[in-house]
């Protein structure tokens, strides 16, 4: 168990400190005050994702479908979200980033992914190939964590 309790530790430090690194390298605030890490994880799905429903982000982001409405209905008051009715089902709302949100967005995923390939070429083959099942074993992890909600 103690194995288990340090490996969680160790798992909760460094991909904290990987996301806040690569969060100050890239930046991309969506505004003058910073936004909680919620609402700017629903913008970059929404800019990656222009068109998807409300329900649908909720479920990608593993939200409550309140808590995605509030963050939905706080985003487009901020100006960075519009929210508009699917043509083929009145109950759907659809989602994209207003366009100087919908920059930001795209400035800073070329950031991330920038700084995220210039490491990646640092490492080598061997390391890679650990990266590449350590992301196999989180994706699962993932997986497990939504069965258990």
């Amino acid at each position: 168990m103690a194995v288990t309790t340090d490996l969680a530790g160790d798992l909760f430090r460094v991909i904290g400190r990987f996301r806040r690194q690569l969060r100050r390298i890239a930046g991309g605030s969506f505004g003058p005050d910073r936004l909680p890490q919620s609402q700017v994880e629903l913008l970059r799905l929404v800019g990656r994702r222009p068109g998807i429903s409300v329900r649908e982000a909720a479920t990608e982001l593993a939200l409550a479908p309140n808590t995605a409405s509030t963050l939905v209905t706080k985003s487009v008051a901020d100006g960075l979200l519009v929210r508009t009715v699917d043509p083929d089902d009145r109950r759907v709302g659809r989602l994209r980033l207003t366009e100087p949100a919908q920059r930001i967005a795209d400035r800073s995923r070329a950031a991330r992914r920038a700084a995220l390939a210039a490491v990646l070429d640092r490492l080598d083959a061997g390391e890679r190939a650990d990266l590449v099942r350590g992301l196999a074993v989180l994706s699962k992890m993932t997986l497990l964590l939504q069965e258990d909600r």
